[in-house]
């Protein structure tokens, strides 16, 4: 699958919202956004993107990461990821290179299809705040790629208490493309680069989207 026609994109996003709200996570969800292409009304939509906001596991079950190490080859089982997540569904489990559970391949693989269009990032922080802390790290290093698009809106958010709520209103706007954004430049310049810095850091992000191929995710801890 190489696009999204809206329709169908909107139904991703949908079942993405109910799965997170409905089932176990591999590591605590308190917002779910999507930004880019499908916020802006496109149709089609070349690419969806999701950003999920996850909390850090605290406690630790070292009964579970002793018997999913021994199993598995696995470290980090009920210290990163939960262990009843992971004993629910084990093909779900992804590790990173060294062998430690990775959470944000993890939520990939519950919440996404291996070859559908959709890139996932999940970080510790809100949308809003990495944007910002995002924005800052590329440019000072000169990788605008990296620059995360600041035009989102949030579909659903938890008080990591057990008590979550849908944006109906926000989802209406989205499925009726009634969401109101700058273009990709102007947003970067009010955010506070420069005419000339926004143009650029925006045609990079445009042109690392387009090499983008199938399903990808991100994590970021800040």
């Amino acid at each position: 699958m190489s696009e999204f026609a809206r329709e169908a994109a909107i139904d991703r996003v949908e079942a993405i919202v109910e799965t997170v709200a409905s089932e176990t996570m591999p590591v605590p969800v308190r917002e779910v956004w999507v930004y880019g292409d499908i916020a802006l009304g496109l149709d089609p939509v070349d690419r969806l993107d999701v950003y999920v906001t996850k909390d850090l596991l605290f406690g630790r079950d070292e009964a579970a990461a002793e018997r999913f190490r021994d199993a598995h080859g696995v470290e980090g089982i009920g210290r990163t990821v939960r262990a009843e997540w992971a004993e629910q569904h084990p093909e779900y489990v992804r590790a990173n290179s060294s062998g430690h559970v990775a959470p944000e391949k993890c939520l990939a693989a519950h919440l996404l299809e291996a070859d559908e269009p959709v890139h996932l990032e999940v970080c510790n922080a809100s949308f809003e705040d990495n944007v910002t802390q995002r924005l800052e790290g590329a440019t000072a290093r000169g990788e605008y790629e990296q620059i995360l698009d600041p035009r989102g809106v949030c579909l659903w958010v938890s008080d990591g208490e057990g008590n979550s709520r849908r944006s109906d209103d926000a989802l209406e706007k989205l499925c009726g493309g009634e969401l109101a954004f700058p273009t990709l430049s102007e947003s970067l310049s009010m955010l506070g680069l420069d005419d000339g810095e926004a143009t650029e850091a925006a045609e990079a992000v445009r042109a690392y989207r387009q090499r983008q191929d199938g399903r990808s995710v991100r994590g970021d801890v800040v």
